[in-house]
C-alpha cells in the first residue's frame, strides 16, 4: 500500500509522514531529502544544470544511499554523510529551481517508483499524489497560515541548524515561504498541485499528534 503525504512547504510533511509510518509500521520516505541530496551534487561538482549535456553526463552517474542510525535516516553521496549539509541555505536557495528541471524529476521520479516496488510506503513531496503516484490508495494534503509555516521554519533552523539562524530574521523566512510557494505552484514541470482525491488537513492549530490521529481516524483500516 502506498500513502502520498503532499502539501506546502512548513506544513510538517516530514514529521507527519515519518510518524504516520511509524505507528502503522510502513517505511518512509522523504522526497525532498532526494532532492537537496541531488541539488548538493550539482554544487558540490559546481555544475551548471541550464547545460543540458552536462546536466545528462550528472544524472546518469547520480546515486544516494539512504541508512537507519538510531533510527534517524541518513543520507549519503559519494560515500559522505550530507544530512546536516542538505538542509544549508545554499541547497535551500537552490533546491526549488532544480528540482523542477524535467530532466532531474525524471531521474527522481524513476528512483522513487522503484523504491515503492512491493512494499507499504508513505511517501511525503509535493507531486506524490499527482504525479509520481497517481494511483494510490490513500493521498493527504497539507495546508497551513503562511505566518504559521514561517515561524514553524524559523524555529527548526534555530534549534537545528543554529550556525545558519545567526543573521536569520522571521521575515525573511515569510518571505521565503511565499516565494517557494509561489515558484512550486506555478512551475512548468510537476507543479504543486492539490489531488482532487487527496484528504485535506490544515495543520496551523494542530500539533504532530493530532494531525496523525486524523489522518488515523478517518482511517481506521491503516491500523
Amino acid at each position: 500500500m502506498i500513502i502520498t503525504i503532499d502539501g506546502y512547504i512548513a506544513t510538517g510533511k516530514s514529521s507527519v509522514a515519518k510518524k504516520l509510518a511509524e505507528a502503522i509500521g510502513f517505511i518512509f520516505f522523504d522526497t525532498g531529502a532526494m532532492y537537496r541530496t541531488l541539488t548538493y551534487g550539482l554544487l558540490k561538482h559546481h555544475i551548471n544544470f541550464h547545460n543540458e549535456e552536462d546536466l545528462k553526463k550528472f544524472l546518469d552517474s547520480f546515486d544516494m544511499d539512504v541508512k537507519i542510525y538510531r533510527r534517524e535516516r541518513l543520507y549519503f553521496y559519494e560515500d559522505e554523510d550530507v544530512t546536516d549539509k542538505i538542509r544549508s541555505r545554499e541547497v535551500t536557495e537552490a533546491v526549488s529551481e532544480i528540482s523542477a528541471n524535467k530532466a532531474v524529476r525524471d531521474k527522481l521520479i524513476l528512483l522513487q517508483r522503484e523504491l515503492s516496488v512491493g512494499v507499504n510506503a508513505v511517501f511525503e513531496g509535493r507531486d506524490m499524489g499527482t504525479v509520481v503516484f497517481p494511483n494510490a490508495e490513500l493521498k493527504i494534503f497539507l495546508i497551513g497560515r503562511n505566518e504559521i509555516r514561517a515561524k514553524r521554519r524559523f524555529d527548526e533552523i534555530v534549534q537545528k541548524y543554529p550556525e545558519q539562524a545567526k543573521n536569520l530574521t522571521l521575515e525573511q523566512c515569510l518571505e521565503d515561504i511565499n516565494r517557494r510557494d509561489h515558484y512550486d505552484s506555478t512551475r512548468e514541470n510537476s507543479p504543486l498541485v492539490q489531488p482532487k482525491d487527496a484528504h485535506v488537513i490544515d495543520t496551523s492549530d494542530l500539533s504532530l499528534d493530532d494531525v496523525v490521529n486524523k489522518i488515523l481516524e478517518s482511517h481506521a483500516s491503516l491500523t
